[in-house]
C-alpha cells in the first residue's frame, strides 16, 4: 500500500475484529466497544471506546492492543486510543450477528 492510500473506517473496523475480549471470546467491535472512530488528516487515528464494565481487569491489555492493531495498518501514523464509560456498555450494543450466535435474539 502506498504512503497515499486512502485510510478508511471500515480498513480500521476490520483490523480491531482481530481483538478478542479473552474473557468473553467476542471481538471489540461486534461486542459495541468502539464508541467513536476518527481518521485525522496526518493519518492519526482516534479511537474512543469503553469496556463491558469500569472495573475490567483487562483494560489495559485490550486497550494496547487495539493501538497495536491500528498501528499494523500501512499509512497509519499514530493513534490514540481514549476510554470512556459514558455512556456505559450495555448489552444491547452487540452486533445483530453476534446476538444471533449467542442465542439472545
Amino acid at each position: 500500500m502506498s504512503e497515499n492510500a486512502k485510510i478508511t473506517k471500515e480498513m480500521i473496523l476490520e483490523k480491531l475484529k482481530e481483538v478478542i475480549d479473552p474473557e468473553i471470546g467476542i471481538d471489540v467491535v461486534n461486542l459495541g466497544l468502539i464508541y467513536e472512530l476518527k481518521i485525522n488528516p496526518d493519518n492519526t487515528v482516534y479511537v474512543k471506546m469503553t469496556m463491558t464494565t469500569p472495573g475490567c481487569p483487562l483494560t489495559m491489555w485490550l486497550l494496547q492492543a487495539v493501538e497495536q492493531k491500528i498501528l499494523e495498518i500501512p499509512g497509519v501514523k499514530d493513534a490514540e486510543i481514549e476510554l470512556t464509560f459514558d455512556p456505559p456498555w450495555t448489552p444491547d450494543r452487540i452486533s445483530e450477528e453476534v446476538k444471533k450466535r449467542l442465542g439472545m435474539i
